[in-house]
């Protein structure tokens, strides 16, 4: 008898388990099986059918009629994009439609050609001689909508997540399981305390949070690209203003979102706080960053455009980030100088209130040259250089009598710093070489005279 019982026990299967590595319960097994059943059952029988006289029939038009959109296909594209790249005059969005028309080219004449077969077929036999085509006339409709609409979207991830996505939940619809396909997706679930979590769950709070995203990434972009063409905001405040925006757009549609699906906010409320306390230890300088990019833009010290010298980092801003600013220098190379860098260390902005720069070059003539000349000639060999501003005139003045030479320096204002600041000095000062060696001035050097001591050694071999 207890061999009969152990024997017995031996043969019980083992228990199903959950996602969760935790026995299913045995109503949400019966469930799972009976709807399995139930969808085995409507697969077999519409696998049946499609060896049935007519519907075979239509199974082989609906093949005969992809293989003909698909030749066609092969003998117009190329012709359309011909055509398209004669088209240099349209606008960036008709020619984007036009590549994406051009790539779904085959379904489009599959599409048609089928929706024109099935009308034909109504008209001249039974309707139940075209229901096969019917269906798939409707799925290939859905899915090439589908393929359409997707573009839409930016990210390629996203959009190949929400574009098989719908194509599925297409297919479920047309096919009219959809009511079983989520008790199925619904009864997959595991519990963790009061809140169960299933399936279902997961793929609407995904279709929903990405359907959010994607509106609150469209009126960003909108949004922003008013705020940027708008003239009368700093360019610093419309960086603030933008960035504010998408924090709080995003931020809307992560909650909204949550709250669709159900889900309980309070204890994600805890959760934030004490998330928030340890990041704010862990974090101090990531936080001082961007506490100090607020700064920045709200006191309009930088701004996108502006040059600037932080130690030995000279050029322009290219771009106000939230975690540090993009500088890019004249020899092509773009340095992130963290926002913190900006407020603590000294900044010379070369065109904060205005875009004029001053820059000074010094010269030297010989004492034999007539000053008052020289001051003239290194003026108007100044007036000369394009980028010298002629409303900010050039000026020369003595600054010393130096061992060899009268020495000068030479002022003069220019209006575009991002140009460099070397060439125009270097350029400067080749006008004023050739201004000097027209009309005769020197430059002069260092001479020195070495005189021999006589009864040194080296006084010595030069007699001998």
């Amino acid at each position: 008898m207890a061999e009969h019982s152990s024997s017995t026990e031996a043969e019980q299967p083992e228990p199903a388990l959950g996602p969760d590595g935790q026995p299913l319960p045995e109503t949400a097994l019966n469930e799972i099986t009976e709807v399995g059943q139930s969808l085995f059952t409507q697969g077999l029988t519409f696998a049946e059918s499609l060896f049935r006289p007519w519907n075979a029939y239509q199974v082989l038009i609906a093949l005969g009629l992809f293989v003909a959109a698909h030749l066609l296909r092969r003998g117009l594209a190329p012709r359309l994009h011909e055509w398209l790249r004669t088209r240099e005059g349209w606008a960036k969005w008709r020619l984007r439609l036009a590549l994406v028309v051009h790539k779904r080219l085959g379904g489009i004449i599959f599409v048609a050609l089928i929706w024109a077969t099935v009308f034909v077929m109504r008209e001249i036999t039974w309707p139940s001689r075209s229901y096969l085509l019917g269906v798939i006339a409707t799925l290939a409709t859905a899915w090439l909508f589908v393929a359409f609409a997707t573009r839409l979207i930016g990210n390629p991830f996203l959009r190949q997540v929400v574009r098989y996505g719908a194509w599925i939940y297409v297919t479920l619809s047309v096919v009219g399981i959809t009511d079983e396909a989520e008790t199925l997706l619904d009864s997959i679930a595991i519990e963790l305390g009061e809140t169960r979590i299933s399936v279902w769950l997961i793929l609407q709070a995904v279709f929903i949070l990405g359907l959010f995203f994607f509106v609150a990434r469209f009126l960003s972009q909108t949004t922003s690209a008013r705020i940027q063409r708008n003239e009368d905001i700093s360019p610093s405040m419309r960086v603030l203003v933008v960035k504010f925006l998408q924090v709080l757009l995003y931020g809307a549609a992560f909650f909204i979102g949550l709250r669709a699906v159900g889900f309980d906010l309070t204890g994600l409320a805890v959760l934030s706080g004490a998330i928030g306390v340890g990041l704010g230890f862990g974090l101090q300088k990531v936080v001082s960053n961007l506490v100090s990019g607020i700064i920045i833009l709200l006191d309009k010290s930088i701004k996108p455009g502006d040059v600037i010298s932080v130690g030995e980092t000279f050029g322009w801003i290219n771009s106000l980030g939230a975690r540090y600013v993009s500088i890019t220098t004249r020899d092509g190379r773009e340095y992130l100088i963290p926002n913190e860098d900006l407020i603590t260390t000294q900044v010379v902005n070369w065109s904060h209130s205005n875009d004029f720069v001053r820059l000074d070059i010094y010269f030297g003539t010989a004492y034999g040259d007539d000053p008052h000349a020289v001051r003239k000639l290194a003026i108007d060999a100044a007036k000369s250089v394009d980028r010298v501003l002629d409303i900010r005139p050039p000026v020369c003045h003595i600054v010393g009598f130096g061992d060899s030479s009268v020495d000068y320096i030479l002022r003069f204002w220019i209006k575009d710093p991002t140009g460099g600041l070397t060439n125009i000095r270097g350029n400067v000062y080749l006008a004023l070489w050739d201004a000097f060696h027209e009309n005769g001035i020197s430059i002069p050097f260092p001479q020195r005279e070495v005189k021999v001591l006589e009864g040194s050694e080296l006084g010595t071999k030069a007699i001998d």
